[in-house]
This record gives C-alpha cells, structure tokens and sequence, in this order.
C-alpha cells in the first residue's frame, strides 16, 4: 500500500497541473447551465419562414432543367422573396449541389446576389436594426474556428447594427437563412473550446488532451478520498 506522504505528494502534484483545467470545466459549465440555449442560438430575435401552400399548378421538381438523370437527397419548397420555390438538393458526378427554381414555372434561377441576401436576412431577423455590412464568405473565409464553420458555402454574412452582435448567414446557393450568430454564441463557442481542448476546430469532444487531462481529474478525485479514509483515524 502507498504511502501516506507519498499519497499525498501525487494528489498535491496532479492538482497543481490540471488545477486550471478544473477551473476552466467549472466556469463553462456554469455558463452552459445559466444560459438560455434559445437565447444562444438567437431564437428569440428570428423569425422563422411560415410553410408554403402546396398547389396543385406547380411544375415537378423532376421537370427542373438539370435535375433529371441526378440522385435527389432532399427536395424541399419554400418561399423565397415572395415567390414559391423549389430547393432542391442534388448528387451529380459525386458532388453535391442545389438548384433553385420557380415553382410555377420550372425556370431554375442563380444563387442569390448581395442585396436578396440582404432581404432574406433582414425577414428573418425581428428587429428594425439597420444592416452594417453584407460581405460574401468563400471557403478561404471560414476556417475552423470561424463561427460559421460547417455551414455550405458561398454564403453571404449580414452584419446588424444590434445590441446582441447578430450576423445573419445565407446560404447563397440554396437562398435560406443557415444560421444566426451572436455575442451570446461566441461566447459559448469560446468556452466549448476550453471545455472540449479542441483547440483546433472547437467541435472534437475526443481529443488526446481532453481523455488524459479526464483521467488525470479521476486521479485526483481518487486520491483525495484515499488520503480522507487513510488519515480520518488519525486525525481522531
């Protein structure tokens, strides 16, 4: 059996070295168990598309030039500045790709330009905030810690001159908005990273960093109770 002082070194030791870990785990963990997850992923200032009537004069999906002969992963209709539209989610070639169309005529229409991203971000944001920027996201734009990493590109960022820090993303290709991104998120993005020690791209919960620094905690946990049952006679 080991030792007492020695016992006592090794818990001393490996509390110094993950001590801030530790520190790190407990404060993100308060903030995930404070926070509103609506609030962080910007629920509450987003107005979501209501659904599209369907109607029987529509032209098929399957008639859209450039979709037959393809594989369809996902075919969906939506309302897309006030005109009914097909999005429709194609395989060709083992590459995936997205066709816009008009659903009453079947005329497949380009990717959305700066300013119908600008009215699609500004209908699904419920404040009269005025835009500050529309810039355009490319894959050299997003890396793996941009807060819109994942998400398809190009895509147009709409910055709002908002207390809450919003950025509204458009997928350009497929004309909806992919995600709203605000000071509330960056935080709990931040803090993920510490939680996870995925210091690379932020999202990897099985890092070599996070299982040994883990088992080192246990070690710790272990060794305390170790010391509580090897001295409570003592101390009697």
């Amino acid at each position: 059996m080991m030792p007492v002082f020695r016992l006592r070194k090794w818990h001393r030791w490996l509390g110094v070295v993950i001590g801030v870990q530790l520190s790190l785990w407990i404060v993100s963990g308060i903030y995930f168990a404070w926070s509103d997850i609506d609030m962080i992923h910007g629920d509450e200032l987003r107005v979501f598309p209501e659904p599209v009537v369907a109607d029987s004069t529509w032209v098929s999906p399957t008639e859209v030039t450039g979709v037959a002969g393809t594989v369809l992963t996902q075919v969906a209709v939506v309302d897309l500045l006030g005109r009914p539209t097909w999005r429709i989610d194609v395989m060709r070639d083992g590459e995936r790709a997205t066709v816009l169309a008009d659903a009453t005529t079947g005329s497949v229409r380009p990717p959305l330009s700066q300013e119908e991203a600008r009215s699609v971000a500004v209908a699904s944001f419920a404040s009269d905030a005025a835009v500050t920027a529309v810039d355009s996201l490319g894959p050299d734009d997003v890396d793996a810690h941009h807060e819109y990493r994942g998400g398809p590109l190009p895509a147009w960022r709409v910055s709002f001159a908002h207390g809450s820090g919003t950025r509204v993303y458009v997928s350009a290709a497929g004309g909806h908005v992919v995600t709203h991104r605000n000071a509330r998120w960056r935080i709990f993005d931040f803090l993920w990273m510490l939680h996870t020690m995925d210091y690379r791209g932020r999202d990897d919960i099985n890092t070599a960093q996070l299982r040994i620094v883990s088992v080192a905690a246990l070690l710790v946990g272990v060794s305390g109770y170790g010391l509580f049952w090897r001295t409570r006679k003592r101390r009697r």
